[in-house]
């Protein structure tokens, strides 16, 4: 099965920090893709010890957007 996870990275440092959020699972690696492939395999480990979790991930994609805000 296919599930699909809202993936947030960010750049700490020198770091690349990957979060899947449904899950609070968090990886890290020296670029983008060393820090998905990490992630993603975090995320089966999660998985194979927790198979309940498997719930809280969606089969369809999230919606993510952006906000903006002016604060005066």
């Amino acid at each position: 099965m296919i599930y699909k996870l809202t993936t947030v990275i960010t750049q700490e440092g020198k770091l690349f920090i990957a979060r899947a959020v449904e899950l609070g699972v968090v990886s890290q690696g020296k670029n983008v893709p060393d820090a998905l492939a990490n992630l993603k395999e975090a995320v089966e480990l999660f998985f194979d010890n927790n198979p309940r979790a498997k719930k809280l991930a969606s089969k369809k994609a999230p919606f993510v957007t952006t906000l903006e805000l002016q604060h005066v």
